[in-house]
């Protein structure tokens, strides 16, 4: 590619928000026709700066080019004109609408919707992706990887030069990611400019033709052209773990995501489990419309000690099975047991009593109450009961201890207490919420897609508390993921789900994964 000329600028460009620097004096360079990746820890800036490329943010400091020329991006608006178009990790979509509504929206000339150019836009780039979109669903009724697949579409139907994904491929199907890797090659050759956030080496590496990471907002080094093509994986993983997390390599290296080519680690093998903590017998869960449900009796058995997975391309059941279990949804058969209590009758609260928690995949939109403080969310979960109420009264004071206490035990990275949960990055959400769940007498949690868009640090805690939750025998895990790795890292056994039926389960020895990987499919269906 040599040196092409730049698609956008970025220089000098810092912006903080109240007790946060989230970019201190950034400058970045795309030019047309690469992938250039960015990788960072939680909160190193990443998607803020990004957000200031897009419209959301305007930057403190600093200044923007594109094609060379200076510009003001005061809003998306401005940005979409620009041709720069922007994918967030969290959904933008507005979920009451259906698909088509929300590819129309903005493409209105006058009272005429472009329905039929949607369609037709729709069908072209859902065959590029290797995905199937109902057009006239209710966007709120898929998963949230078919939610991120339909924002990729959006934003490539725009015409967008430049394209901004924020963790693009953490909940699409391997055929998927290979499909999006060759449109954007596709793109790339056209001359669109890609800017890639993500936190799998690997992918940045098979996918970027060059990459920089982002440390506590600054530039901390870009890996150029020459040097990606030219190093191996382990050369290119020292470099990048090294500008990430100075002086931790050794520490990280166990993690899937730093790991990359050299196959997954296996979990330490536990003593023999305990008794069944949780059970399911031949349990149906109904989807929503549009959306695959637990359609064929299931049966499965958490013990205490042990932790089970469920392993599945996103969308084939596993959000009905997850708040099926933990109340947010009614089981239209069988039976749920709790330490050997039916609970299926049960609300969410009495089911919490009993020690079953749930850490869900949408941390923004149900895992935390975004105005709310962080200390509230760490004791959302446990309003009105002492010590933290009494009598009907707030003890801030006892609120503050227990928030302090779990603040440092999880290392969230907070500026205050006070500060609004929603005002903070994806990964520090995540550590609220896996903090709160497991911070009161658990017996069994529920685990949905637990490290989906976390940095490699906080991939490696979070992995570390499921394996020490269920060290000393009295607890049990559940953990739903869409990365096999993680599940033969963690798991005694996983369960596989294809269209709303359990496959199978496969004990978690040598050669799991291919047995694993045919499950998926279908048992080797087409």
């Amino acid at each position: 590619m040599g040196e092409a000329p730049a698609a956008v600028e970025l220089r000098g460009i810092s912006k903080s928000f109240p007790g946060v620097l989230a970019n201190d004096e950034v400058s970045l360079v795309v030019r047309r026709g690469e992938v250039h990746c960015l990788l960072g820890e939680n909160g190193a800036g990443k998607s803020t700066l990004m957000n200031v490329l897009a419209g959301v943010h305007r930057p403190d400091e600093g200044e923007i080019r594109v094609a060379g020329r200076r510009v003001t991006i005061g809003c998306p608006r401005d940005a979409i004109d620009l041709g720069i178009g922007m994918v967030h990790q969290h959904s933008s979509l507005i979920a009451v609408f259906t698909v088509l509504e929300n590819l129309l929206l903005g493409r209105g000339e006058g009272l005429r919707l472009k329905t039929g150019e949607a369609l037709a836009a729709l069908e072209e780039f859902s065959a590029l992706l290797g995905v199937a979109v109902d057009p006239w669903v209710q966007v709120g009724r898929l998963s949230l990887g078919e939610q991120q697949q339909l924002e990729i579409i959006r934003a490539l139907w725009r015409g967008s030069r430049v394209l901004i994904l924020d963790e693009p491929t953490s909940m699409l199907t391997p055929k998927g990611v290979e499909d999006l890797q060759r449109v954007l090659a596709q793109l790339t050759r056209q001359g669109l400019a890609v800017i890639f956030i993500t936190h799998k080496l690997r992918e940045a590496f098979d996918i970027g033709d060059r990459v920089s990471v982002l440390r506590r907002g600054r530039l901390a080094g870009t890996i150029d052209e020459a040097t990606m093509r030219g190093g191996t994986f382990a050369e290119l993983k020292q470099m990048v773990v090294e500008l990430m997390f100075p002086g931790e390599a050794a520490r990280l290296a166990r993690v899937a995501e730093i790991r990359g080519f050299e196959g997954p680690a296996r979990r330490s093998r536990r003593p023999a489990a305990g008794p069944p903590l949780l059970e399911l017998s031949d349990v149906l869960i109904p989807g929503a419309r549009g959306e695959v449900g637990i359609d064929e009796p299931l049966s499965l058995a958490v013990h205490a000690g042990e932790v089970v997975g469920v392993a599945g391309v996103d969308g084939n059941g596993q959000r009905p099975l997850a708040e099926g279990i933990a109340g947010q949804r009614r089981a239209a058969a069988g039976d749920i047991r709790l330490a050997g209590t039916t609970v299926r009758a049960l609300s969410i609260g009495a089911r919490q009593r009993l020690g079953l928690r749930y850490v869900t995949d949408d941390r923004l939109g149900e895992g935390v109450a975004p105005p709310l403080s962080v200390a509230l969310n760490l004791v959302s979960k446990r309003i009105g009961a002492p010590p933290f109420w009494v009598h009907g009264r707030t003890k801030k004071a006892a609120i503050e201890r227990h928030a302090r206490a779990l603040v440092e035990e999880y290392d969230i990275m907070t500026p205050t207490l006070d500060t609004p949960a929603g005002s903070l990055s994806g990964g520090t959400l995540q550590k609220i919420v896996v903090a709160r769940e497991l911070s009161f007498s658990p017996k069994v949690v529920v685990f949905n897609k637990p490290t989906h868009g976390l940095d490699v640090k906080t991939t490696a805690m979070v992995r570390d508390r499921i394996g020490r939750l269920v060290e000393g025998g009295e607890a049990g895990a559940l953990v739903i993921s869409t990365d096999l790795e993680e599940l033969l890292e963690l798991c005694d056994r996983v369960a596989v789900l294809s269209r709303g039926r359990l496959m199978g389960v496969v004990e978690n020895v040598p050669g799991a994964e291919q047995e694993i990987g045919a499950l998926m499919i279908g048992g080797g269906d087409e």
